[in-house]
């Protein structure tokens, strides 16, 4: 889940698809997917935080395969903070990026012991002055570490399928979002995108979407969807 640092503060717009159809797609996902949750394990928001930061340009699955060992050996944003930019790389090296990302992690725990007593704030906009941290990895914490809505998680599932079902045109993941803000009743925000994420893996794959077998069939457009060809 590659994060976004920028357009921190989103106006409200209306979106490509409408609210009518917004909440009907939101209803249907949640029929469909009840069970569908966040795929990064944690056990404490700041868990989710310093994984979500790995997530970038990584999968869930490796992410979840570093970070038993990470907070193993480094349990509290104190000891991250403390800990050398050697150290952290070489536990993290399998993430890619790992440079950066640890200069991140370790930045994201100094700011978070000298601003916060080393606890996960739980607004966006003390978030996204953190080291490592915008608006889309801010949007995990509070909502699937704190349970608060702050906004709709555009990855890259959320984004492709939002356009194909018309609710969007935007590939840029910041004005995506302020559509599907727009669109999604905000008691589906959290967990939209993660039932649309499950959706996008199971169903609405990338090239070959089931459209056959698609629970939204009769709600989406199909944006971008080539017809399947007749075999002869």
């Amino acid at each position: 889940m590659k994060a976004n640092n920028s357009s921190k503060r989103l106006g409200k717009q209306s979106g490509q698809g409408g609210a009518k159809q917004g909440a009907a797609v939101a209803r249907r996902l949640a029929k469909g997917y009840p069970g569908a949750h966040c795929s990064l394990d944690f056990d404490s928001p700041f868990q989710l935080l310093i994984a979500t930061i790995l997530s970038a340009q990584c999968t869930d699955k490796r992410v979840n395969a570093t970070t038993g060992d990470l907070f193993g050996r480094w349990p509290t944003a104190a000891a991250l903070a403390a800990a050398s930019q050697a150290e952290v790389e070489a536990v993290i090296r399998s993430t890619g990026f790992f440079r950066a990302k640890a200069k991140n992690i370790r930045g994201c725990c100094e700011a978070l012991m000298a601003r916060h007593g080393g606890e996960v704030p739980r607004t966006l906009e003390e978030l996204v002055r953190l080291p490592g941290v915008g608006r889309k990895t801010a949007n995990v914490v509070l909502g699937s570490g704190f349970g608060l809505p702050s906004g709709v998680v555009v990855d890259t599932h959320v984004g492709r399928i939002s356009r194909r079902l018309g609710l969007t045109r935007h590939a840029d993941a910041v004005k995506a979002e302020r559509d599907l803000i727009a669109a999604i009743p905000k008691s589906h925000w959290i967990a939209f995108s993660h039932r649309l994420i499950e959706h996008g893996r199971t169903v609405c794959t990338a090239r070959r979407p089931r459209c056959e077998n698609c629970p939204l069939a009769d709600l989406c457009p199909c944006v971008g969807v080539k017809p399947a060809t007749k075999k002869r």
